[in-house]
């Protein structure tokens, strides 16, 4: 019996190993053939942006195809569940935004994917903050002054959003919740839509990425109220967080990393990690990404992992307060 029992011991450590040297050569010869990096959203926006960076730099130093597929939709919802339906061999990649995998995950019933079960987090690539923002013609001139006139005219004041569920109306219920104060939601379908009625006053004050309103915010045409990050950006230093005006702890950032689908080997995970924060650690790309307003991450596996399932429980307790929902 003892015997026995040996020989099944000894027969298991040999199959590990071999299990271990097939990965390591795996890993090794990886990757043989074109790559795929799904991009959830359209080409310009910061989630295929930042794909395009990695897989031009993943091609040159490979020396294999690494396409963007942009499949866009459902506030990123269509492009990740392809993803987490791919072949787990490292040769389909998924962007992970923070809308796909930080928030969605709440806003729907029934979502077609799980953002931890389905997906290996490979690492967070880049972050940006959400920004507090008025109209010039607003009768309000700062965060305290909004705040002072939400509270004297509950539910009277209109903010604006990419439409339920999207980053900028969370961050705005976050921030309504926060402050106690009563705004009413008013969605659009494009940004170019959103943003004229704010340049017209018409709606007086949303919250957005900080790229896409630092220039309206330097030329004059929108007003800076709060940046939605602990620590003062040098891309708008001038701008005081919404944490120093009166409410600590107050972040709301958006982030874009990549994941692979559950199950690839773990050897390709480490050694597209390893490549990939090389990458946006580059001084050339770390540069392209500043004139972006992009905050380089370039973080390990374990802790993109332990960052995805925080963002999922905050942003959980601001959709079950304010009531959103996607489905």
């Amino acid at each position: 019996m003892k015997r026995n029992y040996r020989r099944l011991q000894v027969s298991i450590a040999a199959v590990t190993l071999c299990l271990a040297a097939a990965g390591q050569s795996t890993a090794q010869e990886y990757p043989t053939k074109p790559i795929r990096i799904i991009a959830q959203f359209a080409p310009g926006s910061s989630t295929d942006t930042t794909a395009r960076i990695i897989a031009q730099r993943l091609s040159e130093d490979w020396g294999q195809q690494v396409i963007v597929d942009n499949r866009p939709g459902a506030g990123g919802v269509v492009g990740t569940e392809i993803g987490a339906r791919a072949a787990p061999d490292g040769y389909t990649l998924t962007m992970a935004p923070s809308s796909a995998f930080g928030t969605a995950p709440s806003l729907y019933e029934k979502p077609p994917y799980d953002a931890i079960r389905d997906f290996e987090p490979i690492a967070n690539l880049v972050s940006t903050p959400q920004t507090l923002v008025a109209s010039m013609g607003a009768d309000f001139k700062s965060l305290q002054e909004f705040v002072t006139a939400a509270k004297a005219r509950p539910g009277h004041i209109n903010f604006a959003s990419l439409g339920i569920g999207s980053t900028n109306h969370l961050s705005m219920e976050m921030f309504r919740s926060t402050a106690g104060i009563q705004l009413n939601h008013v969605p659009f379908k494009t940004s170019a839509d959103m943003y004229v009625q704010l340049f017209s006053g018409q709606v007086p004050v949303m919250s957005d990425a900080l790229p896409a309103v630092m220039p309206h915010v330097k030329a004059g045409k929108l007003r800076g109220m709060g940046l939605a990050t602990l620590k003062r950006s040098p891309f708008l230093p001038e701008l005081p967080t919404i944490a120093e005006s009166g409410y600590p702890g107050y972040e709301a950032v958006g982030w874009v990393g990549i994941a692979a689908p559950a199950k690839t080997p773990p050897a390709i995970l480490d050694k597209l990690n390893a490549e990939v924060v090389k990458i946006i650690n580059q001084p050339d790309v770390r540069e392209r990404l500043q004139t972006l307003a992009f905050t380089s991450i370039g973080d390990t596996r374990p802790q993109f992992a332990a960052y995805i399932k925080s963002e999922i429980a905050k942003w959980g307790k601001v959709v079950k307060a304010s009531g959103a929902r996607a489905d």
